[in-house]
């Protein structure tokens, strides 16, 4: 098996910055949205000198589009999601296409935890669980925002403020998150969030990708690598048992390239809790490393994930099912789209042997996840 270095010179050796031949400058656009709640949202277009273009609104902080190009240099469309706000705002299935997620992404069993001898109780939007941070959570706010341009590259800064009591969360939570799209095919998410109590939380990224072109096609040829010795197998409500269990021997095992589909469908009892992959992978090492590769064979597109978190979420959009209408007026069925969501651990609250996610006044909680993009 290869190492990670191996890993990382093999995929830099065979991959190209994305669209490199179309060279020009970066540029970064804001244009109108809609509206929601009564506020004006704005729609940000960042494109780096080779053309990939990233589109970012400050409603939910949603990652819209991102046009990248294939082997041939083609540009294309590879997120899940919607041409105008009221797409997100009217979205029947509640998808969390391309949003930030917080205050606490991913599962809370049974919509309670106890934090400093106190029981909160949180919405269960999920039964019998909360999901996703609640009724309304950091995906449905109207965010501040700034463009930027700097020698990094172009990028948007947003900023939320959550309440104290916010969806019944602890502590008033200052947030803000930076999107920066650098000429080398990189988008990079950086995370910065502050309170005034005790608290806990999580964020992440909730973007579909599908490498093929979105709409065209289900992700089940996508070949993904995942730097994960271990995954948290979950109970028939997809809560985490509490086991860090290793992959090796189980459909989990992605430590060298397998296609999504290969074993989505074997009888396995994790992938029947999940209805295919949707579970936490406990990415190997500390730091900034390389948690995720996935190749389409198909269009030679190449997405690759970095980050400081100690998860990913792998999840295969098990529970889409075709009556999104997206971009183009494609509809988006099931497994038609693929998230890596860089995270802490789900349940962490409730969980007191995974790394915690309580944050407290006086600290700073800082993440940073990178997507790649880039085609061979």
């Amino acid at each position: 098996m290869k190492s990670l270095n191996q890993w990382l010179c093999s995929a830099a050796a065979l991959s190209v910055v994305a669209g490199a031949a179309h060279a020009a400058p970066s540029s970064i656009k804001t244009q109108p949205f809609g509206s929601v709640d009564g506020k004006q949202v704005q729609l940000y277009t960042l494109t780096n000198s080779h053309g990939l273009t990233v589109k970012i609104t400050n409603y939910g902080g949603i990652v819209t589009s991102v046009l990248a190009p294939d082997r041939k240099g083609k540009l294309g469309e590879v997120v899940l999601g919607f041409d105008d706000v009221d797409g997100y705002v009217n979205d029947p299935n509640g998808t969390y296409f391309g949003a930030l997620i917080g205050r606490y992404a991913n599962r809370i069993a049974k919509g309670a935890f106890t934090l400093d001898g106190k029981t909160y109780h949180i919405a269960i939007n999920n039964p019998p669980n909360t999901l996703h941070g609640g009724k309304k959570g950091f995906d449905k706010k109207v965010w501040s925002a700034q463009p930027f341009k700097t020698g990094a590259g172009v990028g948007v800064k947003l900023a939320y403020v959550s309440a104290d009591g916010e969806e019944n969360y602890p502590g008033k939570v200052t947030l803000n998150v930076a999107y920066t799209l650098a000429n080398d095919g990189s988008l990079k998410i950086t995370y910065r969030a502050v309170t005034t109590k005790d608290t806990v939380v999580n964020f992440t990224n909730h973007t579909y990708f599908n490498l093929n072109g979105a709409g065209n096609g289900t992700i089940l040829n996508h070949l993904v690598t995942l730097n994960a010795n271990r995954f948290t197998p979950i109970d028939p409500t997809s809560i985490p048992t509490g086991v860090l269990q290793p992959v090796a021997g189980t459909p989990f095992d992605f430590r060298r390239p397998h296609a999504i589909g290969e074993r989505i469908n074997k009888t396995d009892t994790q992938l029947k809790n999940g209805s295919g992959y949707d579970h936490n992978f406990v990415v190997n090492g500390r730091g900034m490393r390389m948690s995720a590769r996935v190749y389409s064979p198909t269009t030679g597109r190449v997405l690759e994930e970095y980050t400081t978190e100690p998860g990913v979420q792998l999840y295969t959009g098990n529970f889409l099912n075709g009556k999104n209408i997206g971009h183009d007026g494609k509809a988006y069925p099931r497994r038609s789209g693929f998230c890596l969501e860089a995270q802490h651990f789900p349940d962490t609250p409730n969980q007191p042997k995974f790394p915690t996610a309580e944050l407290k006044p006086g600290q700073v909680y800082h993440q940073t996840t990178i997507y790649k993009f880039s085609a061979r």
